[in-house]
Order: C-alpha cells, then sequence, then structure tokens
C-alpha cells in the first residue's frame, strides 16, 4: 500500500515528522517498506499561460509560443509539442531552472529563433514514464505560482507492507485510524458520509445465484456522464503516488475511492449491458476478453459478473472488454461488492492475473463498506462528470450478517499478556481510536469490534491491538523467569533424537521437504487413501498434502540422481496426513530410502548394492531404540508402492508400525528414479511407548549351551521359530541363536536345515543334565507340533 503523506495528514496530523510518523508506523505493525520523494529534484518551474501562438519560420514541427507567468513581459519559447495551444496553462521552466537529471535551462536560438524557458510534458518533469505531450494544467491554476507548490511536489510518499491480517489498512481510512490512535489526536473522516439523492428511477434487476461466494451486491445507474472530461489534476497526483496511472474519469474515481476507502469497484458501460445483473459461477471453457486484451477460458469454480447473454467481467479480478467504459460512454452501472474471500483467493495466481481489487478482496474487505463506497464514488463522479444518479440497489443473501461478536475484555489479562501495567483510560483511548465500541464491567469491558477489523476475534486479539499501539519499545524488557523444576520426558518414550543420530551414524543424511506433493503422484504413493486437496496451492505440483514422507524423499532422491549422485541414503521426520471418517488425521513418521552402494567405493572392499537385508537392519537398529526389539517382526505384506514380494509388514506385537520394500516399478518411472530404490517407514506413534532395560544381578552359576539343528519346510520364516522357542521354553533358556541355514544335498527339496543354539542358566543353581535335556526336548516337541520340524541327521 502505496500513498501520498499529505493525503495522510487530511485525516490525521500528529506534531511529527516523516521519518518518526514511519518509524511509528511500522512499531504499530505497519511495515514501512520506503519513504520517496513524491516527485524528483528540479526548480526553477512555474505556472504559465499561452497568449499566443505562431508557426516558427524555419521548421515545420516547431512554434513559438508567448508565454505568461506573471511577469513583467511575457516570454517567448519555442515549443515542439503538438498539443500545446493557446489559452492553455502549463508548466513552464524558465531560464536558470534545473530539470531532473540536473538538465539546466538557458537562452537559446532554436533555428534561428530566440527561446527564453521550456513548456514541459510530465515526463521531463519526472512526474510521468512517458508522455503524449505538453502537461495541461487547470484554468484556475495561479499564473507564476511555483509549480512544487502549486502541486504539493514536496510531499512525500510512504509505503506500507501489510500483512494478511490487516486488511483494513489497503484503504487510507485504515492507516489514518491507526495513527490517530498511535497519538491520540483527532480523525477526521477526509471522505465524508455523502448520500446523493436519485435523480432518475433507472435500476437494473441484479440476481445473486452464488450466494456464498458473493453474498451482496450494490449498484447503481448513472446516466448521462461526460466520459471525456478530465480527471482533476490533484486526484491524477493522488493515485499518480499510489502508483496507479491515470485512465479516464470513470477508471479513476474508482481506483480513488480504492486507495481511499479500501473498496474495489468497476464502473459498466449500461448501453452494452443486456438485461439484468447475474453474479454466478462460470461454466466451464467459457470465454472473457478482459480488459487487457487476453482472453481467458474459465473454469467452473471461478465467479463472475454476467448479464444475461455472457460473462462481463471475473469477479473481484477483471473486468470485460466487452462492458469497458470509453470515451463514447454516456451511461454507466457502478458496481461495489462482497465477495467471500475463500471465492477470490487464488484465482487471480491461477489465471495469472494479479490486480489491486484481488490482492484485497483475498484478504478480506469490510463487508459493511460497500454502499459508503458507491455514495463516494457518485459524489465524486457526479462532480466530474455530471450526470444523473438512479438509487442504489442492492441484493444480500438471507442471513448475512457480518456484525462482529462482543469480546470480554478483562484489564488483569491485558497486564498478564503484555507484561505491563497500562491503565484503563489509556485502553479505553486506544481501543475508542481504533473504531471499537466499549461497555466497562467488573472485569474490564465488553469491545464490539468494527465491521472492518475482522481479524479480531478473541481477547488476546484485543491486547495485541493494546500492545502495539501502547507501543512495543514502550514495554520494558525483562529477563525471563522459569521454575526450577523441569518437566521430565518419560523415560520409556522412543528416542527420536538417538534414532536420528544412529541413522546419521550408518551414513544417512537427513533432508526436509514439504508437505504437500503432486495429486497424480499422491493418488500412486496411495491410491486406496482420500486425497486431502490445498484451497490455495503454492503451484499446481504442491496441491496435495502427503499421505506418506516418501513422496519428498523420492523427490530428493530424483534431484540428486540428476545430479550424478550415484549413492543415496537420506531420512526424513514429519508429519503424513490422512483423512478418515471425514476428519484429517496427522501422524508422525520416520522414514528413508537407501539407492545405490552399500558403501563409498574402496580398494578394501568390493563395491555391492544395497538390498533388502542391508535397509532391514538399519530399520532392525532404529527399533533396538526403543528398547524392545523382540517384540518387532517383520511379516511379508504387500504396498501399493512398493515392490511385490520384495516387501514386508513392520509389526509390534501383531499392530502395523510400518513397511520396508522395494520401489515399484512403476513409481520408478513417475519419480524418474534408476537403480533399486529401497524405502522405509515408521509410525512414530504407534512407536512410542518403549521398554526400559532393567538390570538383573550377575550370577555365579555357569550356563551351558546346546546346539542342534532342524529340518523345516523352507516358507517357514526363523521369526516364527524363535517366537515359538520363546513361547514354548522354560525360564532357563537365556538366549536363542541361529548360526547356520542349509539347502542342498542331503536335505530334501522345499526344506532347509536350521542350525540353532540354546544358551541356558539358572541363577539360583548349576543346571543339571536332566534339566538341560528336559529344556531341549520341550523346545523340539514344540516346534515339531508347531512346524513340523524334525532333527537334521
Amino acid at each position: 500500500m502505496r500513498f501520498s503523506e499529505s493525503w495522510l495528514r487530511e485525516w490525521v496530523n500528529p506534531a511529527v515528522d516523516t521519518e518518526t510518523l514511519s518509524h511509528q508506523l511500522s512499531m504499530a505493525g505497519l511495515e514501512v517498506d520506503s519513504v520517496s520523494p513524491a516527485a524528483p529534484d528540479f526548480n526553477g518551474v512555474v505556472v504559465g499561460l499561452v497568449t499566443a501562438l505562431e508557426q516558427h519560420p524555419d521548421a515545420d514541427k516547431l512554434r513559438v509560443a508567448q508565454v505568461d507567468v506573471n511577469g513583467d513581459e511575457s516570454l517567448q519559447i519555442v515549443c515542439g509539442a503538438k498539443n500545446v495551444a493557446e489559452g492553455m496553462r502549463v508548466p513552464v521552466a524558465i531560464v536558470g531552472a534545473v530539470l531532473p537529471g540536473d538538465f539546466k535551462i538557458k537562452k537559446a536560438k532554436l533555428r534561428g529563433v530566440q527561446s527564453l524557458g521550456m513548456i514541459c510534458s510530465a515526463s521531463e518533469l519526472g512526474l510521468a514514464d512517458s508522455s503524449d505531450g505538453i502537461m495541461p494544467l487547470p484554468a484556475d491554476a495561479p499564473l507564476g505560482t511555483d509549480f512544487r507548490e502549486y502541486l504539493n511536489l514536496d510531499d512525500t510518499c510512504i509505503e506500507v507492507d501489510l500483512t494478511p491480517d490487516r486488511a483494513d489498512c489497503f484503504g487510507l481510512i485504515g492507516v489514518a485510524r491507526d495513527v490517530s490512535a498511535i497519538h491520540r489526536c483527532e480523525f477526521i473522516d477526509a471522505a465524508g458520509d455523502h448520500v446523493t439523492e436519485a435523480q432518475v428511477d433507472d435500476v437494473i434487476p441484479v440476481e445473486l445465484r452464488a450466494e456464498e461466494a458473493c453474498p451482496r451486491y450494490l449498484g447503481r445507474v448513472i446516466k448521462g456522464i461526460d466520459a471525456t472530461a478530465e480527471t482533476p489534476l490533484w486526484m491524477q497526483e493522488r493515485l499518480r503516488r499510489g502508483e496507479i496511472r491515470s485512465l479516464g474519469p470513470v477508471i479513476d474515481v474508482t481506483n480513488y475511492v480504492l486507495l481511499e476507502l479500501g473498496q474495489p469497484m468497476h464502473g459498466f458501460d449500461l448501453d452494452k449491458l443486456s438485461g439484468g445483473i447475474h453474479v454466478r459461477m462460470a461454466e466451464q471453457g467459457e470465454e472473457l476478453v478482459l480488459l487487457d486484451g487476453d482472453t481467458v477460458q474459465l473454469r467452473d469454480d471461478t465467479l463472475v459478473i454476467a448479464d444475461d447473454k455472457q460473462a462481463l467481467a471475473m469477479a473481484g479480478i477483471m473486468g470485460g472488454e466487452s462492458s469497458a467504459v470509453t470515451d463514447t460512454t454516456s451511461n454507466i452501472l457502478l458496481e461495489a461488492a462482497f465477495f467471500n474471500p475463500l471465492a477470490i483467493s487464488g484465482k487471480s495466481r491461477s489465471y495469472g492475473k494479479h490486480t489491486d481489487s484481488s490482492h484485497r478482496f483475498e484478504r478480506g474487505v469490510d463487508p459493511q463498506l460497500q454502499r459508503r463506497a458507491i455514495e463516494r464514488a457518485t459524489e465524486l463522479l457526479l462532480e466530474i462528470c455530471g450526470g444523473q444518479p438512479g438509487p442504489v440497489i442492492e441484493e444480500m443473501a438471507a442471513g448475512f450478517d457480518k456484525s462482529p461478536a462482543a469480546i470480554q475484555l478483562r484489564s488483569s489479562r491485558v497486564e498478564r499478556l503484555l507484561g505491563v501495567s497500562v491503565d484503563a483510560e489509556s485502553i479505553e483511548q486506544i481501543l475508542t481510536h481504533l473504531g471499537m465500541q466499549l461497555e466497562a464491567n467488573g472485569e474490564g469491558w465488553m469491545v464490539m469490534p468494527p465491521s472492518w477489523r475482522f481479524d479480531i476475534s478473541i481477547e488476546a486479539d484485543l491486547i495485541e491491538e493494546i500492545g502495539r499501539i501502547y507501543g512495543y519499545d514502550n514495554i520494558p524488557s525483562r529477563r525471563g523467569q522459569m521454575s526450577a523444576a523441569m518437566a521430565l520426558e518419560p523415560e520409556a518414550n522412543y528416542a527420536l533424537d538417538e534414532a536420528k543420530s544412529l541413522l546419521v551414524a550408518r551414513d544417512y543424511q537427513e533432508v526436509i521437504s514439504y508437505s504437500f506433493i503432486d495429486k497424480g503422484k499422491a493418488s500412486k504413493l496411495d491410491p486406496e487413501g482420500e486425497r486431502i486437496l490445498l484451497a490455495n496451492p503454492i503451484s499446481a505440483d504442491m496441491s496435495t498434502m502427503r499421505p506418506t514422507l516418501w513422496g519428498g524423499l523420492l523427490t530428493a532422491a530424483a534431484y540428486n540422481k540428476a545430479r550424478q549422485q550415484e549413492r543415496i541414503r537420506i531420512f526424513e521426520t514429519g508429519l503424513r496426513f490422512l483423512k478418515q471418517d471425514n476428519e484429517i488425521k496427522q501422524e508422525k513418521c520416520l522414514s528413508g530410502l537407501v539407492n545405490g552402494a552399500v558403501s563409498d567405493e574402496q580398494w578394501g572392499d568390493a563395491s555391492r548394492v544395497a538390498d533388502f537385508y542391508d535397509i532391514k537392519a538399519d530399520v532392525e537398529a532404529l527399533l533396538d531404540v526403543a528398547g524392545a526389539g523382540e517384540e518387532f517382526s517383520f511379516v511379508a505384506g504387500s504396498h501399493p508402492a512398493l515392490h511385490p514380494g520384495q516387501t514386508a509388514r513392520i509389526e509390534k506385537n501383531g499392530e502395523l508400525v510400518g513397511w520396508v520394500g522395494l520401489l515399484h516399478p512403476q513409481l520408478e518411472k513417475t519419480f524418474d528414479m534408476s537403480g533399486k530404490t529401497w524405502l522405509f517407514e515408521l509410525n512414530l506413534e504407534v512407536l512410542q511407548q518403549g521398554s526400559i532395560p532393567a538390570f538383573e544381578p550377575l550370577t555365579k552359576f555357569p550356563s551351558i549351551r546346546r546346539d542342534f539343528a532342524i529340518v523345516v519346510n523352507a516358507d517357514v520364516s526363523w521369526a516364527d521359530i524363535q517366537a515359538e522357542i520363546r513361547k514354548s521354553s522354560p525360564e532357563i533358556v537365556r538366549e536363542i541363536l541361529l548360526f547356520d541355514v542349509y539347502t542342498g544335498e542331503n536335505v530334501e527339496s522345499g526344506t532347509k536345515s536350521l542350525a540353532l543354539a540354546l544358551i541356558l542358566q539358572d541363577y539360583s543353581k548349576t543346571l543339571t543334565l536332566e534339566e538341560v535335556q528336559s529344556a531341549t526336548e520341550q523346545v523340539l516337541e514344540a516346534l515339531e507340533s508347531r512346524f513340523a520340524a524334525k532333527l537334521r541327521d
């Protein structure tokens, strides 16, 4: 938001200089980006009157003008501008003047004719990038007056960078309210509150077909305007200082109201409309030629203003060429509407049409401002263009009520949150100057926020307003205090930092990726899940909340692969987002990816590509951090993102806690991956409750080892055998070891031989041979019963 300081001071005029005012605005949350002069430095330019004009005797494109600057005699000036005319008041640089760029005006002869000055264009004075001719001045411009003084060019332009919650300050009136509250000084509503009586009965029917997107729409017919009228120079200057170009009186007035009140408006050529106005959603593929000449193919999620035949404008963004106001327009329809920010948000970006209007509507406009804006625009238009206004047309959705609710503000809470005591009188003055209504009660006040402060909804919002206006630099710095009693992290919780350090020690690197990915990729990673789409995505390939962290890991890996990184070992912790029963569920996960060789190329070991057991070992190490590694098991399973037959479910006591496996070949193409890519993902919420290691006294009694080999079917897993031994063996079986797996000669086809070792020990006595034999037989019987296991000969 850029505005003229002198214009601001018409609303509120504190006794501070520009530098102090800028600092105060920044400290109040309206960060000042720049403070710049309203015009470049020049001098010696005055207001003059062209009293006579003759053709140059020796140049067809030059003319000789006599210019009265209210001096002793008129000045003879040679001029080449086509638009200069007798009786025209113009800016004149007299001899000795210095124009922008250190251009000095001297006496000169142009093709033999003496010239004692220069009649200036706006671009020559640094007031425009380009000009078609001499800058005309109003007929009442006083002759001989210093041009800088006449246009108040010693003014300053202030540009503030507004946060999205301060949409009320996208109009000068909002900035003025804040300055008034900072200084507790008088606020003058320079826009007035004028109401224009209807002079004609002309109205146009309005129909709201999309009430949720546009619950309030106002219009007014004005007949018989002079669209060729000149926009007053004072208005053109205020628009220029707000970085808006003058485009004709109707557009200039709507832009002026935009800067003044913050309400975007639009003017239609009434004679180009067919029937009534319909506020509706566009039809898919419907075409609209915009004011900038571009033709857009509209989507069915785009709100439009239409007549009986066609779309006329993209609501809240840009008008259409077919109904544009031109120099031949005599009858117009003024529009002022309230559009739901969600209906406009992201649309301008998606069409590549970001405008001042869309910038404001996306952040929110005062829902009660439209009538005042249309009355203000009517007042200005009638002054400039004349015409006869009709009555204000208003359509509003049933039940549309944007009145804010009253908020209880406790005086004790103010001091608690701000850390400083603010007296009741200051609180009342601050909130009153911000436009709020207060009613005192026992605890403090009931506060009614104004309609333009829709960002204020809770007590903390009010206290924030008090803090920023009171002045953050007025709040004393104090050292933080905290209790000496520290909150202890439960010892059994999963140690995520330890797990991260373990992965780094195993040659992984941590990455951080976006929480949203491409919709198509999300569907391939989790085809059965419901997509969670963003209402206002950063880009098309970041439109969906990630159902797994694998999307970010694969994107990062592909980026590195494309840059000749052949060995990749990365991991990430973060949230994945799932939709269940119409509710969004967030789960914290730890995921990893391995692609390429197990280790860097070296002379002491042959290079080997990582396989399933390499990444499984990494996962097992992570599970050991939970302190209960024996509770976890790897079970063959299937996952749509992983390769069939090379995928395992990770379970804890039968509950799914994660996956590990090889990336599916189809997804290798989707993510531009090459070579075998292994992935794992652990649900940290399920892992959160671990086990605490407990000390057992050392025993002086010896342990005994018993080795034996069993033959089982080839599809029987070691994990199942180990679990069965733990379940069926007596307490004296302390450890179970697998030290050999054999298939081949002397072992029947379809079976395998497993060589096991049992470590037996009693902490209270020395084991007897009978006890050892009994325990071994008990284990063998259980394995025979469960898996048909036989002792190998």
